[in-house]
């Protein structure tokens, strides 16, 4: 099992000898999330964090044995358990499937960091396990076979997280920019015109001349479209009650 799996867990022995620890590991995540929320998953290292703390950096290797097993505790942390009210009492699979989502979208939103996070595995965590609980709780019911039903999770999983992506990283270039939205996309709309020929990219010429590129959507109207055309593609899915092949 690995040492993070175990740790996240609480199922790792912990040196009965020596002298007593003046650290605990709800310490070593909590100043590790702490710095990746300030500054940046960057900054994040053994010894960084070790600072943050007063301690050696040795001393930290007592409790996470390396930097990318403090990565998954900080992932675990800072993702907490699922909200108690997933899925909604007396929703459909679509609404709690949606539900589910959008309480995923606010945890990335309020945690940027854990974009950049490499991934390790599947869900193994405590609560990324929970997570994934709740999302196959809202499909039960769709007649869908587990295959099934383990795509269409995974499928929502990566949507959900490439639209965080692509959101924050499309707002750090107009935070960059120190312009609002608006100039932004109007400006990139004048340099389309500019430099792309009609005669060249007839379809990009539609879409600047229909205006829709001079204007900032709201991310949230962006994610809410994204999402309802997966969950139409899996209502015809469940309509022919499918399976994943």
């Amino acid at each position: 099992m690995p040492p993070a799996v175990e740790a996240a867990w609480g199922v790792r022995e912990r040196p009965s000898k020596g002298p007593r620890p003046s650290l605990t590991l709800d310490r070593i995540v909590g100043a590790a999330v702490s710095l990746a929320s300030t500054e940046g998953l960057d900054a994040v290292s053994m010894g960084r964090v070790a600072k943050e703390l007063g301690v050696s950096t040795m001393s930290l290797y007592r409790y996470v044995s390396a930097k990318s097993e403090l990565y998954v505790l900080m992932q675990e942390a800072a993702t907490g358990a699922p909200p108690d009210h997933l899925p909604p009492p007396g929703a459909d699979w679509r609404e709690a499937l949606a539900a589910w989502a959008w309480a995923m979208r606010e945890v990335y939103h309020r945690n940027l960091w854990l974009l950049r996070v490499p991934v390790a595995g599947p869900p193994a965590t405590p609560n990324m396990v929970a997570w994934w609980e709740k999302a196959l709780v809202a499909l039960e019911g769709t007649g869908l076979d587990e295959g099934a039903v383990l795509s269409v999770t995974l499928l929502v999983a990566g949507y959900v997280k490439n639209e965080a992506v692509l959101t924050a990283d499309l707002a750090a270039v107009v935070a960059a920019s120190d312009d609002p939205p608006e100039q932004v996309m109007a400006r990139y709309a004048r340099t389309l015109r500019r430099l792309a020929a009609p005669e060249e990219y007839p379809a990009v010429t539609r879409i600047l001349d229909s205006g829709v590129l001079d204007v900032a959507d709201e991310p949230e109207d962006e994610f809410r479209f994204g999402l309802d055309r997966i969950l139409d593609g899996v209502a015809v899915l469940v309509a022919g009650r499918g399976t994943a092949s």
